[in-house]
């Protein structure tokens, strides 16, 4: 039997032993964890809509009208009148024909990637791809081709020189580095080389593109172009969820072979309910985007003028690259000392030595509370300096 004790402690020792937080209260940036009252800067609340009134009144209307548990898989009897509506409005916001309705993100990604390629076809996966990607390309039983980050010219070597089935995925906006994938090229290289064109664009939807419509409509590219698009509603739009968007006949094959669709439960159709009104909600409010906009670039120009590297990044995702892990965790627990939560990210999360502290950033979030943030950050670069004058003397 392996000793699992040990592996535990070596993770200890590493600095990548992880901890659950017991958070209390509705999720804003004003929280309690473990019992303390921290101001939050690590959510993927990006538009603040988590614990928005309109959407916790509409689930309230869609339970007092549907009841509370899906009952059923889609298939079976559970797909509901308000889960269908949900995918035609999640069809048009996205500017495709139909849409699709996940429980998760994760089950998602998992399910497209293994329904469209197996045994004899060749899956292109970015290095920095999220995990639920990664799983499922090694759940697929395809061969998997990493190219490097975003490096669009090695990709296309890879595609020349392959035959047969050939599908391409990647993130649109990364979740750890903030960046958004080079989606021209990419959709410029998949028509050359007749490859499939998968976008998750989980962290981009709500934020990015027009009217936060997502990356992929960003770069002007049609469904002909980059036929199916991933998206979650546990992110920007406040709910919980996912979608598959893309042309009906892909949609129809994933009905029919996507495992992680077919055999789970619905989710519940209050849930569809209020992430009708989310979306509502995302299209309209142009206010929230300007906000977030002007306090993701106070936050990079002060952050930078204090000597922290930050990462190329226009999006809510804002990180610290520290490189060691125990920095990481020190400088993550200096900022909570200050009533700052920020968490720090480690491996197998990011590469080795690309250790960092996740800043994320809200629409709910004030000026005042940015202020809080930056004058925090100051105080531990400070601290820095004086501790290592310390050691040198």
């Amino acid at each position: 039997m392996r000793d699992f004790v040990a592996e535990l402690e070596q993770r200890r020792e590493a600095g990548l032993y992880r901890v659950r937080r017991h958070m209390s209260g509705p999720h804003q940036p004003q929280l309690t964890a473990d019992g303390e009252p921290v101001l939050a800067f690590c959510s993927n609340d990006y538009l603040g809509l988590a614990s928005h009134p309109e959407l916790v009144a509409a689930a309230r209307k869609g339970l007092d009208q549907h009841g509370l548990g899906g009952a059923a898989s889609h298939l079976i009897c559970g797909h509901h009148s308000e889960h269908h509506r949900l995918e035609e409005k999640l069809a048009e916001f996205t500017r495709r024909s139909g849409a699709l309705f996940f429980s998760t993100g994760y089950m998602a990604n998992v399910g497209v990637i293994t329904a469209l390629a197996g045994k004899g076809d060749t899956i292109f996966s970015d290095a920095l791809n999220h995990a639920s990607i990664i799983d499922g390309c090694r759940l697929s039983g395809a061969s998997v081709r990493i190219y490097p980050h975003s490096d669009t010219a090695t990709l296309a070597g890879q595609l020349a020189e392959t035959e047969g089935h050939k599908l391409v995925v990647t993130d649109g906006v990364f979740s750890m580095d903030g960046d958004v994938a080079p989606l021209r090229e990419l959709a410029a290289l998949c028509r050359r080389h007749d490859a499939l064109l998968v976008v998750d664009d989980a962290h981009g939807f709500g934020c990015v593109g027009p009217q936060g419509r997502g990356a992929v409509l960003e770069a002007g590219l049609s469904e002909d172009e980059v036929p199916l698009v991933v998206g979650t509603l546990g992110k920007a739009f406040g709910t919980s969820g996912a979608f598959v968007a893309g042309p009906p006949v892909l949609l129809d094959y994933l009905v029919q072979k996507a495992r992680s669709y077919i055999y789970t439960t619905a989710m519940p159709p209050a849930l569809a309910t209020a992430s009708c009104r989310s979306v509502d909600l995302v299209e309209q409010d142009e206010q929230r985007r300007d906000h977030l906009a002007n306090l993701i670039s106070r936050f990079r120009a002060e952050a930078s003028a204090m000597g922290y590297e930050l990462m190329p990044s226009s999006t809510p995702i804002q990180p610290i690259m520290i490189g060691d892990p125990h920095e990481a965790i020190r400088l993550s627990g200096e900022l909570e000392k200050r009533g700052i939560l920020v968490t720090a990210i480690r491996p197998p999360t990011v590469p080795q030595g690309e250790s960092r502290l996740r800043v994320t950033f809200s629409a709910s979030h004030t000026d005042a509370q940015l202020d809080q943030l930056l004058r925090a950050l100051k105080e531990c670069a400070r601290q820095k300096v004086a501790d290592r004058a310390l050691v040198g003397t």
